[in-house]
């Protein structure tokens, strides 16, 4: 279980270092600005010690230079509001991706259900762009308060509890097949 948060905190650590540098100094250039020089800093490192980074670090990278280098340059509240709904878009496109998730999961998981792993991360995909619609939904509100509510507690919210769900299907489904195999 380390080693799942520690490959999520790398693949999205120029996400992480923007969160935390705008929490502290409220100023979204600047998070911006260290965030695009940090996802450009994990890569450099990890080619020059010859570290293989997965697609998720890559697209986190992209959106962090496309997204963060828009936002720079029209300082523009309303693509702000967007910015979420691009980022869920593109990370839903990119778990279309046959078997992504597999990489994620303990040995024990992809050696049994490796097919259920693969639905988990379509159904994944699924979240991310009802996430993406909700969010564009709450942002043509203009209503900041719902909107800050909408991405912090319902979107953080539904990821945690589809996590929950996911992690207690793949249990009785392990411990089901297990047993089966041992009456067998």
């Amino acid at each position: 279980m380390k080693n799942v948060f520690a490959r999520l905190a790398s693949d999205f650590l120029s996400t992480i270092v923007f969160l935390v540098v705008y929490v502290a100094t409220d100023n979204v250039i600047l998070a911006t600005s260290v965030a695009i020089a940090g996802a450009i800093a994990q890569v450099v490192y990890a080619r020059v010690k010859g570290m293989s980074l997965g697609y998720m670090t890559y697209a986190s990278l992209a959106l962090v230079i496309v997204l963060g280098t828009a936002t720079i340059l029209t300082q523009d509240p309303r693509f702000v509001l967007a910015k979420p709904s691009i980022a869920h878009f593109a990370i839903g496109a990119i778990m279309l991706k046959r078997g992504w998730m597999l990489r994620y999961m303990p040995p024990r998981v992809t050696e049994i259900i490796p097919e259920y792993v693969t639905v988990a991360g379509y159904a994944w995909a699924a979240l991310m762009f009802a996430l993406g619609a909700g969010t564009i939904a709450v942002a043509m509100t203009g209503d900041l308060k719902l909107w800050a509510f909408y991405v912090s507690v319902v979107a953080v919210g539904a990821k945690i509890a589809a996590f929950a769900l996911q992690y207690l299907i793949f249990r009785v489904i392990i411990t089901s097949r297990l047993r089966a195999a041992a009456r067998a």
